[in-house]
């Protein structure tokens, strides 16, 4: 998903840097204690800002410059490449990947990550919950990086007019859905609703935001229940009674911000990256937008955990290197800069309550409480075969092909098969 790139899935310059490599393409012997020249593989960039980064890394470390590799943009083909280039074990070309919070469980199972000490990262300064995305089995395979949660967006000078506060309940917005939208032209509610893994975000949220959850722990057991009927019956209600538009089944991230900030909806789910977008000065939405976490069956709901990890290939030639760069890259000072460079929200807590960086970026606190609140998307070795049954599922449901209570039957069948299979 962008946002989860932009989002938090790396967002890092293509450069081919050529230094540590010999004119065969073969990489340059290391130093002593496992130093040396590195590779660090990304999905696309969008924004340009890490480069001036690693220029600093790369000349305060003259013997052990990183080289980056920009991957396609699209996260699947990102995580196709590099499992591609883990696979050819010790000829391996990544030595540190920047991954897609949803991929470490996978990554860690099938041993291309290796596991990393907790005491070299200072882990207790960062968002409490980003740390789970990071580990597997117990044991932790990469460093949080980014992170992300989802916002419910909404068109403040709307309410305001109506009286109407921001929605902390499903009841409440889909009243305001319902009434409220039609009476100024907009359609009510939508997220990312096509059958990629922004729906198994979405998905997961209703789920989480009524209760309950899909697999528990490392993906052992399936543990949808009527929690998951509530959620996957909101989302599709929303399309059988109009209040979510039937287009919104065909919007990924951008479709959506697109349709929220061209002035056709009222609400509107996704990444805090379309807060900026929509609030820029040029945007027709300037000053009309405000942002609260994402509303539940009772009460503000759960948001599903965006963002990506730094992993280190099992067999890279440099891990120490590795795990400097890594630190380097989590610093708070190169943090900070991850926030104003990039735009992109920071895994350092003490950062979302700097005065002056909230004046700047007044969505902070907003994204803090939802951060804090959300969880992990469900964990699995199989995890894509895992998100493309609750693609499947619910986007049939919502397209209604099949009832809510038909589509947690099949969901809690075939995860059962992925889960034996596993």
């Amino acid at each position: 998903m962008r946002w989860i790139r932009a989002a938090g899935r790396g967002l890092l310059v293509l450069a081919v840097v050529l230094a540590g490599y010999g004119a065969s393409g073969a990489r340059a012997a290391g130093g002593p204690e496992g130093r040396g020249p590195l590779m660090l593989a990304t999905a696309g960039d969008l924004t340009g800002y890490l480069g001036p980064l690693l220029h600093g890394w790369n000349r305060a470390h003259p013997g052990e410059k990183v080289t980056l590799v920009e991957l396609p943009d699209s996260a699947d083909e990102s995580r196709a490449q590099m499992i591609t280039d883990l696979r050819g074990g010790t000829r391996s070309r990544f030595d540190v990947l920047n991954i897609d919070v949803a991929w470490t469980s996978e990554f860690a199972a099938a041993g291309w990550i290796r596991p990393l000490p907790r005491d070299r990262y200072p882990l207790d300064t960062f968002l409490r919950p980003v740390v789970d995305t990071a580990t597997y089995d117990g044991r932790l395979y990469a460093v949080p990086y980014v992170t992300n949660a989802g916002l419910l967006l909404y068109r403040k000078d709307v309410l305001a007019e109506e009286g109407v506060p921001p929605p902390r309940t499903w009841a409440e917005l889909e009243r305001a859905a319902k009434t409220i939208a039609p009476r100024h032209g907009l359609g009510g509610y939508a997220g990312q609703f096509l059958p990629y893994e922004g729906l198994t975000v979405n998905a997961a949220e209703a789920v989480y935001s009524a209760g309950g959850t899909i697999l528990g722990d490392e993906g052992d057991r399936v543990t949808v229940d009527s929690a998951a009927r509530e959620g996957i019956g909101f989302l599709a209600r929303g399309v059988r009674d109009g209040w979510v538009p039937k287009e919104a089944l065909t919007y990924t991230e951008e479709e959506s911000r697109q349709a929220f900030q061209d002035g056709h909806l009222l609400f509107l789910r996704n990444w805090p990256y379309a807060y900026v977008s929509a609030s820029a000065k040029g945007s027709a939405l300037a000053g009309k937008v405000g942002a609260v976490p994402l509303p539940g069956r009772d009460g503000p709901g759960t948001s599903v955990l965006g963002g990506s990890n730094l992993a280190v290939n099992t067999h890279a030639e440099h891990p120490d290197t590795a795990a400097r760069l890594i630190a380097y890259l989590t610093s708070e000072g190169v943090q900070r800069q991850v926030l104003t460079r990039g735009a992109l929200p920071p895994v350092r807590a003490d950062l979302y309550e700097d005065p002056e960086l909230v004046r700047r970026f007044p969505y902070l606190p907003t994204l803090r409480a939802s951060v804090l609140t959300a969880a992990p998307r469900p964990k699995s070795p199989r995890y894509d075969q895992v998100s493309m049954v609750v693609q499947a599922v619910v986007h049939d449901a919502m397209s209604g092909h099949s009832t809510p209570e038909a589509a947690v039957r099949r969901l809690a069948r075939e995860l059962a098969d992925i889960s034996r299979r596993g």
